[in-house]
């Protein structure tokens, strides 16, 4: 295991945890964390999947300085871990706002975890947290040669975006985002520095995308689209020229050769797959924040189940132009719309919001799969059919981008008069010149319960991905 390890929350998961662990009497409480995981070479990235309270009154001991419980409380949720392949992290309170793990956190932890280790069996890097009272979090997990390694980022999925490093303050800052720093402070751009984006599809709003990230210092860009440049795909993908249409270049190594060029900094992956490639969707889930610039119903369902599986936030952009042509023959604009929603690992998702159904997302995996008994059930009437190339103008997809970019900053550094949950999903109409916004509401029946599940077998519990795999 020599990629650094991360620990991530849902926001539910969090405010659960803090709630637990600070019940407002002073003094320590002790939870026990059952994870997913995904094993990737950028990032071990653990999941939370269940929260275990150990009950105040099963304590022997708890002060404002300590915490004391029988360790064979545990023994069931070990033997799951066992069972499911799950990583275990002990977490617990440090009332007084103690910023770092005390002599008896040391020793606690260099007799539970071996012993965790050891029940387990299976090689996964367990752990033991921290949680501060504003919530801030910190942790360890056990090494190898039997010491222990910090846990290099704590994150949190919710309205607000946390991500707390355990080197934080320790990385220099490039004199181009000076600026940046101006607006949302040094901390918040050093986290930026940080963060890896995956932004699925490199055309219309993926381009100016990745062009904002990777100018706002974005450490790591996973740019995934299978297609190669077409002369329409000028009008929308900057730097792109004639002559790439000409090569048939990938988009994917266009946007590279662009980010290469503005050498600031930016680890650029170019993945030149469809995203139902079970290669392409590990790296994707190894990534700290996901953007959604694809059109294909399939594809944004795909990637709301990668960001629940993984707890990671996901923007989904979507763009409408609406133009109709009189008698004349002459075309007028009736709507130029779109809208960013916002998805939070354990909330709605795309298809609880009504953005379309699982009979629209399996119409698009048939259309993806078998092109021609989608097209002759369409015929048949008993699936509807898919638009063709709709109208694409650069000025709108890059207002859409700019939105989600926006969206995303004000989530990592909360600037707006009103609370982020407010956000969930921004709509913005250039015909009537409005932006609406609407709240966060319910839980999606289908992906509201698979939040930290991390890898599976079949990837994402869906048999298509297994074949794949296996071909």
């Amino acid at each position: 295991m020599n990629a650094p390890v991360t620990l991530a929350f849902s926001g539910d998961q969090h405010e659960h945890l803090q709630s637990f662990l600070f019940p407002g009497d002073g003094n320590e409480a002790v939870a026990i964390l059952l994870c997913g995981s995904r094993a990737g070479d950028r990032s071990h990235r653990l999941v939370v999947r269940e929260i275990h309270g150990i009950p105040y009154e099963d304590c022997s001991e708890r002060t404002p300085m300590r915490v004391t419980w029988p360790p064979d409380y545990i023994a069931p949720m070990l033997d799951r871990a066992a069972a499911e392949a799950l990583t275990v992290v002990k977490v617990h309170s440090h009332p007084g706002g103690y910023a770092a793990f005390s002599m008896t956190d040391d020793k606690g932890d260099e007799r539970l975890m071996p012993m965790i280790r050891g029940w387990v069996e299976a090689d996964m890097p367990h752990g033991s947290a921290v949680m501060l009272p504003d919530g801030q979090m910190f942790g360890r997990v056990l090494n190898a040669a039997g010491g222990f390694d910090a846990i290099h980022c704590i994150s949190v999925a919710g309205d607000d975006l946390h991500f707390w490093y355990a080197d934080a303050g320790s990385i220099e800052l490039p004199n181009f985002v000076a600026s940046h720093a101006q607006a949302f402070d040094k901390g918040t751009i050093e986290r930026f520095r940080r963060l890896s984006f995956a932004v699925v599809g490199a055309s219309g709003t993926g381009s100016p995308t990745v062009e904002q990230l990777m100018r706002l210092g974005a450490a790591v860009i996973v740019s995934v689209d299978d297609d190669d440049m077409e002369e329409r795909n000028v009008n929308r993908i900057l730097n792109s020229t004639m002559d790439d249409v000409k090569q048939k270049r990938p988009k994917v190594d266009v946007l590279a050769d662009a980010v290469e060029r503005t050498d600031l900094g930016t680890r650029f992956i170019p993945i030149k797959k469809n995203l139902w490639d079970p290669d392409v969707i590990c790296e994707v889930a190894q990534c700290d924040i996901i953007f959604g610039c694809m059109d294909t119903i399939d594809g944004r369902y795909l990637l709301n189940a990668i960001a629940s599986y993984y707890s990671i936030p996901y923007f989904d952009i979507g763009v409408r132009l609406d133009a109709i042509k009189d008698f004349d023959g002459l075309a007028h604009i009736r709507e130029v719309c779109g809208t960013v929603n916002y998805l939070r690992p354990g909330r709605s998702s795309l298809v609880s919001r009504g953005l379309f159904t699982m009979s629209d997302v399996a119409a698009a995996g048939l259309r993806r799969n078998d092109p021609t008994a989608h097209n002759r059930q369409v015929e048949d009437g008993y699936i509807r059919g898919i638009a063709g190339h709709r109208p694409a103008v650069i000025s709108v997809n890059m207002f859409a981008s700019a939105l989600a970019v926006n969206e995303m900053l004000a989530r990592l550094h909360p600037y707006r008069e009103e609370p982020n949950g407010t956000y969930a999903a921004v709509t913005f109409s250039l015909a009537s010149m409005e932006l609406i916004y609407d709240p966060e509401e319910g839980i999606c029946d289908i992906l509201g319960a698979k939040v930290g599940f991390g890898d599976t077998t079949p990837l994402l519990g869906l048999m298509e991905l297994a074949e794949r795999r296996k071909a």
